[in-house]
């Protein structure tokens, strides 16, 4: 009878209809299957060195070099919680297209906010636990009410882009970093096994939701969608600036030693180049990602977005 069901669906409702029935299968709980009671092992790394990159500072201490990789760590999870603010406002506005319409992917929808909330009750507990267990003085300097208000009054074409974006970069940092690393916290790669998870499921959804918005647009209106995703973007790198500033002061005050003028500003420059590839390089230059947007946009809107990335890769490739 499933079969059946599923055969006499429409192939994009088919698909919400996958994206259900691994809800379904996937679904876990925080304190169950996450946390189990557990704290973070901070003689362990939070982050790998393929996304935090402090093996490039060769004068830091091997105790240093993973107190660096948890303040990055910390901040990661923090960065996500925040992005998941204006994602599930996004989401549920979506859904209201189907209200009165397709039930099955209504249904999707629903599920997916639902697991953006629980994804950002799981981001809070863990910036609780870190602040347990680490020096006092760390900042999170980006509101993420403030955040999510700005990305959300840019067209939905731009949004989503965005967001297909990040649940993409989500899936391969963990596959091709975080899983393969023995020297993480055993709870910190759990934390991010259960996300990456759900984020598979999210990202099907956002390419679908993607391409309905896009099929909605006159050649103008995406031409301003284009530069309403240019405009995310470099507003992203400012609060990456700010936030790998904020960063790398907490990190040289709480590490316990002083260190040269040449020494601080390669840890600024580090941590900011880090950031880039964690939030933006590594999902650009995701084939996945760059294969929808290159459906979606011309030559000519494709080429102003490489402009605009640009400097941000130049920058995390020096």
């Amino acid at each position: 009878m499933q079969t059946v069901t599923m055969q006499s669906l429409n192939p994009v409702t088919q698909r919400y209809a996958k994206a259900i029935q691994a809800s379904k299968r996937i679904a876990w709980e925080i304190d169950r299957d996450v946390i189990r009671g557990r704290q973070f092992d901070f003689g362990r790394k939070f982050l790998p060195d393929g996304l935090s990159k402090v093996n490039e500072l060769k004068f830091l201490r091997p105790n240093e070099m993973r107190f660096l990789s948890q303040v990055q760590g910390r901040t990661y999870a923090n960065i996500f919680g925040l992005v998941e603010r204006y994602i599930g406002a996004k989401t549920l506005e979506l859904s209201k297209d189907y209200w009165l319409g397709d039930q099955v992917a209504l249904e999707a929808l629903v599920r997916f906010t639902g697991e953006e909330i629980k994804h950002q009750e799981l981001f809070r507990r863990l910036e609780e636990m870190a602040a347990a267990g680490m020096p006092a003085g760390y900042k999170f300097k980006l509101d993420p009410n403030q955040v999510a208000g700005a990305v959300l009054s840019k067209s939905t074409w731009a949004v989503l882009g965005l967001t297909l974006d990040i649940e993409i970069f989500t899936q391969a940092h963990y596959r091709s970093s975080i899983e393969t690393d023995a020297n993480l916290s055993e709870l910190w790669k759990d934390v991010f096994l259960y996300h990456w998870k759900e984020e598979s499921q999210h990202a099907i959804m956002d390419e679908l939701e993607w391409r309905r918005e896009d099929a909605k647009l006159t050649g103008a209106e995406r031409d301003r969608a284009v530069d309403d995703l240019i405009a995310l973007v470099a507003a992203i790198d400012g609060m990456l600036h700010v936030q790998a500033k904020a960063d790398a002061e907490y990190f040289i005050r709480a590490a316990g030693r002083p260190y040269e003028a040449s020494e601080h500003a390669a840890i600024d420059e580090t941590l900011l180049k880090a950031y880039r590839w964690q939030y933006i390089v590594s999902g650009v230059q995701e084939p996945r990602f760059m294969e929808v947007l290159k459906s979606l946009v011309t030559k000519q809107q494709l080429d102003r977005i490489v402009i605009a990335l640009t400097p941000i890769l130049e920058h995390v490739a020096s």
